[in-house]
C-alpha cells in the first residue's frame, strides 16, 4: 500500500495570483488560467493535465465520479476531505477507460477501510493514468468556482527530481489559457462505444455482485453518448434486453433492431456541439411515436430536438444532495446531479411540459412531450443518492412501453 502523503495542507498552498515559488516539498500543483496557484502533494499518475475544474459535493462514491463519461475533459475538486477512505475495487466503476483528466483533494488519502476494497485509491489512480493532488484548500477553490464559474486549469503531478522544472507556473498558466473549454466541444464522441453490442448484466446485490438477465420482456436501443453502466443495469432489472449503439448511429440504424423504446444518455461536452449529429437522429426517432426516456445530455438534446435550446450555467450542477421536485406529484427527490449545461424552459413549444424542478436555482430537471411519449430528466435516477427517489422514472419508461406495445395488438 502506498504511503500516505505528508501535511494536510502545505504552507503557501493557499489561492495566489502570482506566486510561482515552489514551497518547500510540493510535487504537484493547480494552476488556473488567471494565475491563481494551488500547491500540494502530488497522487496517482505523474503527468501534466489539462480541463474545466469543478466542484463535486458528494461524501462517498468517488470511484464512480471518477469512471462517470461525463466528466470528459473535467478536473473534479472534491469538497468532502476524505476521499480514497474506503479504497477501490473493480465494481465500482461506470466505465473501464476514465474520461476525467484528474482530482483535488484536500486530505491525504488514508489507507482503505472496506471490506469491498481491493486496492489503495493511490494505486487505483496511477493504473488509469489519472493525476491529482492533495494539501489544498479546497474550500477556498470551491468558493472561487462558485462565485467566477468553472476555470481552465493545468495539473501537474511532477517526476521525482524534476518539480521545478515542471511545475513551472507560469508554462502552467499558459496552458490552462490556451485550452478552448467545454463550449463547443463535442467529447460524446471520444467517449461512445465505436461498436454495436448487447447489455444484460443487471444490479449488484449483497452477497451475490452483478446478475444477468435471463428473461427480458421488452427490447431498449440505448445511444450511448457516454453512457453509465448502471443506466444499463437499471434498465435490465426493469426487465429489458439492451442493445447499445454508438452516440453516431442514425434513426435507421436504431430502427433496425425494431425496439420497443430507445433511451437517450449521459455524456460529456456541449449538447449544442453533439446535437448536430444527434438532433437529427432523435427528431426522426419521436416522430416514429417509439416510447423515449432521456438522462443528463439526453435531455439536453431532446430539448434541442423538440426546439428548444442549451446554455452553459455559470457554476453547473455537480453532487448527490440535490433537491428536485416533480411537479406532478409535489414530491421532492433527493438527486445525483452532475450538468454543466441546462435546458432554456422559455425556449420549449407549447407542447413541451416541465416536469421537474431544482429546488436550488429553480432550473429545468425534466420535461415531457404532451402528444408523444417522450419525457426526460437532467438528473441521474440511477446512482441512488436518496437512496431510491428516482427509480421510479425507469418503471415510468417501462409503462409506456407496455402501452405502446398493448395500442399495436
Amino acid at each position: 500500500m502506498p504511503a500516505s502523503a505528508p501535511p494536510k495542507v502545505l504552507p503557501g498552498t493557499q489561492a495566489a495570483r502570482g506566486v510561482s515559488r515552489r514551497p518547500p516539498g510540493a510535487t504537484a500543483a493547480l494552476v488556473l488560467a488567471d494565475g491563481t496557484v494551488f500547491w500540494g502533494h502530488g497522487i496517482g499518475a505523474r503527468r501534466t493535465v489539462v480541463g474545466e475544474v469543478c466542484f463535486n459535493t458528494s461524501i462517498t462514491g468517488y470511484q464512480e465520479i471518477m469512471t462517470d463519461p461525463s466528466y470528459a475533459g473535467q478536473i473534479i475538486n472534491f469538497t468532502f476531505p476524505h476521499i480514497g477512505n474506503v479504497g477501490a475495487n473493480a465494481e465500482d466503476i461506470e466505465t473501464v477507460t476514465p474520461a476525467a483528466r484528474g482530482c483535488v483533494l484536500r486530505q491525504s488519502i488514508t489507507e482503505p477501510s472496506n471490506y469491498r476494497a481491493a486496492r489503495h485509491f493511490d494505486d487505483w489512480l496511477k493504473s488509469n493514468n489519472l493525476p491529482g493532488v492533495t494539501g489544498v484548500d479546497t474550500r477556498r477553490l470551491t468558493r472561487r468556482i462558485r462565485d467566477g464559474g468553472p476555470p481552465n486549469g493545468a495539473l501537474c503531478h511532477a517526476e521525482p527530481g524534476r518539480e521545478d522544472a515542471e511545475l513551472d507556473v507560469a508554462r502552467l498558466k499558459q496552458l490552462a489559457a490556451d485550452w478552448p473549454g467545454l463550449e463547443g466541444m463535442d467529447l460524446a464522441k471520444d467517449v461512445s462505444c465505436r461498436q454495436t453490442y448487447g447489455w444484460d448484466e443487471t444490479g449488484w446485490r449483497f452477497g451475490k455482485g452483478y446478475g444477468h438477465q435471463e428473461n427480458p420482456v421488452h427490447h431498449v436501443v440505448a445511444i450511448d453518448y457516454g453512457i453509465k453502466r448502471n443506466i444499463l443495469r437499471c434498465l435490465a432489472d426493469a426487465g429489458c434486453r439492451v442493445t447499445v449503439v454508438p452516440a453516431s448511429a442514425t434513426a435507421e440504424d436504431v430502427l433496425r433492431h425494431k425496439p420497443d423504446g430507445v433511451f437517450l444518455a449521459n455524456g460529456p461536452g456541449d449538447p449544442a456541439a453533439t446535437g448536430e449529429y444527434a438532433v437529427p437522429t432523435i427528431k426522426a426517432l419521436v416522430d416514429t411515436g417509439l416510447p423515449i426516456f432521456g438522462i443528463c445530455l439526453g435531455h439536453q438534446m431532446l430539448g434541442l430536438a423538440l426546439g428548444g435550446r442549451t446554455e452553459k450555467m455559470d457554476r453547473g450542477h455537480r453532487g448527490a444532495n440535490h433537491p428536485v421536485k416533480d411537479l406532478e406529484t409535489g414530491k421532492v427527490e433527493i438527486t445525483s446531479q452532475n450538468h454543466g449545461f441546462v435546458v432554456v424552459p422559455e425556449s420549449l413549444p407549447a407542447n413541451v411540459t416541465k416536469t421537474h424542478v431544482s429546488l436550488f436555482d429553480g432550473s429545468l430537471e425534466g420535461l415531457k412531450l404532451e402528444d408523444k411519449p417522450v419525457f426526460s430528466v437532467q438528473y441521474h435516477p440511477e446512482a441512488s443518492p436518496g437512496p431510491r427517489d428516482s427509480h421510479y422514472l425507469f418503471k415510468r419508461f417501462i409503462g409506456l412501453i407496455e402501452k405502446s406495445k398493448a395500442a399495436k395488438k
